[in-house]
């Protein structure tokens, strides 16, 4: 699904409130979806009505009545002739509650083959804007009346904004979670990126209802950190280890993939290709190769929550941090003019263009992978930082260097350098030609530039 629009259909969409909807679009960004689809109905337009009326009292309007009347007349829809790449079909039926990690939001386990476990936890996390809405803080509160959080267990609970939180407070659902022993935090950010109150610390297991929980995220990258619906994060709360709010069975969840069209991603290019070069941009690069081979390295991974939001970080203070949660032996590692070769879908998780620049800060060259999370490429250009696709070379060096990727070495550095040629969309490595993509005079510019901010100053003639 990488860089894909996922469009979600079928008579199950009817029984999603809208806030299910959100959680769910908001997690295709996980599958590297560009966007996650939802149609027009009854439920999503009342929603727009209801969030009009509100908005209306403050002098805002986003949404008119005239918009209103159109997309109940004429839903918006894909077109008659849409060409789809892949059908999957999932049995809401056979949905039961699901635990994400550690560490992941791609390993997913059902709660009924971990519950008999007893997986002990120390903390716990009704927080951030994809789960803490106010029926989710409703279900968390069902699942806790009556009960007190567990000796030894912290759990804490923000609202995902202050108009939930007011809603929640009208309800009683707010007093039912704090007489229960949650520690109630600001609406807002806060523990789901490693900020303020609450953070895991080493050795600590959490389960929480945020949308990631990567490795460092939450607090100590010697934690471990998994991800459930706010139900199933509450009850564990409440009986100290991981659990569901009620009985459930044990079947798993049954999924049918479907490709629609039989055809595979573009993988390379034509070999007699020649592309425009720009002045200013080179037309090779050489540089010795660093090798990470896992999929979907997280933005998490290469740039932590501990320095993201702090103005006092120098390049050389970026340079000696980059991919502390990944490896925190890299940064000593890396030379200027290293070559990054990621697996698939490299730079997934947040859109924290520092994992970019402290890249550029520790003189990486460019990032060569499999595939790029849409926004990390966006981020890399915006910052005039060229990255490369070739899933050739990938799966090719994952077979090549399989001892020590079986042996769980996470940074690779096989000691021979690998050349780029940009006119011809070629990489050499070890005596063999790969093809990519060749990138056109667009992010030529943006590289020549030195990003986009430099490239709009130029063209406004500021200095």
């Amino acid at each position: 699904m990488l860089n894909a629009a996922v469009e979600f259909a079928g008579p199950g969409i009817e029984t999603l409130s809208v806030a299910e909807r959100l959680a769910i679009a908001n997690m295709t960004t996980e599958w590297g979806a560009l966007v996650g689809w939802f149609p027009v109905d009854a439920k999503s337009l009342a929603f727009l009505a209801a969030r009009r009326e509100i908005l209306s009292t403050r002098g805002v309007e986003r949404v008119s009545e005239d918009d209103l009347a159109r997309w109940e007349s004429e839903p918006p829809a894909p077109d008659d002739d849409a060409v789809y790449a892949a059908c999957i079909t999932l049995d809401l039926s056979e949905v039961t509650p699901q635990l994400a990690g550690p560490d992941t939001v791609q390993v997913v386990t059902g709660v009924a083959e971990v519950e008999p476990e007893g997986m002990p936890i120390q903390k716990a996390y009704l927080v951030s804007c994809v789960n803490s809405r106010a029926e989710d803080l409703a279900a968390a509160a069902a699942a806790l009346e009556g009960k007190r959080v567990a000796e030894g267990v912290e759990l804490y609970v923000a609202a995902a904004s202050r108009e939930v939180q007011e809603e929640a407070e009208r309800g009683g659902t707010w007093q039912t979670l704090i007489d229960a022993g949650a520690v109630p935090l600001p609406p807002g950010c806060g523990p789901c990126i490693g900020l303020g109150t609450g953070l895991l610390e080493p050795g600590e297991v959490g389960i929480s209802a945020t949308n990631r929980n990567f490795k460092g995220r939450m607090g100590s990258r010697d934690a471990r950190c998994y991800l459930a619906s706010p139900a199933v994060v509450a009850a564990s709360a409440a009986a100290g280890r991981i659990t569901a709010p009620r009985r459930i069975n044990g079947r798993r969840l049954t999924r049918r993939f479907e490709a629609l069209d039989g055809a595979d991603p573009a993988r390379g290019t034509d070999a007699d290709v020649r592309v425009e070069i720009l002045p200013g941009f080179p037309e090779r690069i050489g540089g010795r190769l660093l090798f990470l081979p896992p999929d979907n390295l997280n933005t998490d991974g290469i740039y932590g929550k501990d320095y993201t939001y702090r103005d006092d970080m120098t390049a050389g203070a970026m340079a000696r941090v980059v991919f502390e949660n990944y490896d925190p032996a890299l940064a000593g590692r890396v030379r200027k003019g290293d070559v990054i070769l990621g697996g698939w879908n490299f730079g997934t998780g947040s859109s924290r263009e520092q994992a970019v620049t402290a890249l550029q800060a520790a003189g990486i060259a460019l990032v060569v992978a499999g595939s790029f999370s849409q926004t990390y490429l966006r981020n890399a250009f915006n910052n005039g930082f060229p990255c490369v696709t070739c899933p050739e070379l990938v799966d090719w060096l994952k077979e090549e260097l399989a001892d020590p990727i079986e042996a769980g070495e996470k940074t690779i550095v096989p000691g021979d350098e690998l050349r780029i040629d940009f006119s011809g969309g070629s990489i050499d490595y070890r005596s063999r030609s790969f093809r990519f993509p060749p990138l056109g005079t667009v992010p030529q510019g943006l590289v020549v530039a030195g990003g986009v901010e430099n490239q709009v100053r130029e063209k406004l003639g500021i200095a």
